[in-house]
């Protein structure tokens, strides 16, 4: 099934295309984000796959308050806009209460609601009047077929480019799964559908402190979401995972980028042949 789609920038989400969602966790500082936007930017045109790149300025939802949240949003989307500007593609960051949407819309191309915040009713609608893109990660809690709730609560707001993410759902203590019948079953909303891969593989709360994860499978369960038909790939990249400030241990390193981009372009072109 073709999902209906539409475009950010030049990003086309839905009709057939297969988008990719991608950068490091938090915005760190200018240059670094620069440095990311660029190499990543300059992969995706030589594997010849579209890209809306992704950094959050602030991370409310951390294990700890001794925790790395970002230095603001003034800071972070001053730097977002910077890259949009500098390197030319469209952006993606969260927003975590009313105040924050349209002063984010401002700069961003797509505004996220994250995964505990994803039956928040006045976010969404908030989210939805800015009229740009919307896209929720589904909760942790929540089941494929009740996320239709969320496409109906954004569509009587006014949203017409809406985005659902599978990241995961919780399985016991400190451990995700993902039931791979999540896409087909969203996907039949008439909306497009987004894997979370890197957040998919998390172990929150599973240092105590700070969350764990298994980056090990990074490329396993990208090619699965593929293979399934996913509209877009959502995963953290970063070009040094174990110092990364905010979700190290299940981001994507750098070098490994390119060779897992080429591998889905080719499984999701054998899965569209027919």
């Amino acid at each position: 099934m073709t999902v209906k789609g539409f475009d950010v920038g030049d990003v086309t989400f839905g009709d057939g295309r297969l988008a990719f969602i991608l950068g490091p966790c938090v915005v760190e500082s200018r240059d670094h984000a620069m440095f990311m936007a660029q190499e990543i930017t300059d992969i995706c045109r030589r594997v010849g796959v579209d890209v809306v790149y992704k950094s959050s300025f602030d991370k409310a939802n951390r294990s700890s308050i001794d925790s790395f949240r970002g230095d603001g949003m003034e800071f972070g989307l001053g730097i977002l806009s910077q890259v949009k500007a500098e390197i030319g593609v469209p952006v993606i960051t969260d927003i975590h209460e009313l105040y924050q949407a349209e002063t984010v819309a401002e700069v961003a191309d797509i505004l996220q609601i994250p995964a505990f915040l994803c039956r928040q009713t006045d976010l969404l609608i908030a989210a939805a009047k800015t009229g740009k893109a919307v896209n929720v990660k589904k909760g942790q809690f929540l089941s494929p077929w009740d996320a239709k709730n969320i496409v109906d609560k954004l569509a009587a707001a006014g949203c017409e480019k809406t985005l659902l993410t599978e990241r995961g759902a919780s399985f016991g203590y400190n451990n995700l799964v993902v039931d791979m019948r999540s896409f087909p079953v969203m996907r039949s909303f008439g909306v497009p559908v987004v894997f979370d891969v890197t957040h998919s593989l998390q172990l929150p709360g599973g240092l105590g402190k700070a969350t764990g994860g298994q980056a090990e499978y990074i490329e396993h369960f990208a090619r699965a979401g593929v293979a399934c038909g996913v509209d877009a790939v959502f995963m953290e990249v970063h070009d040094d995972p174990k110092r990364a400030p905010s979700d190290g241990p299940n981001q994507l390193p750098l070098s490994r980028l390119e060779k897992l981009l080429t591998k889905l372009k080719q499984i999701h072109e054998l899965v569209n042949e027919n």
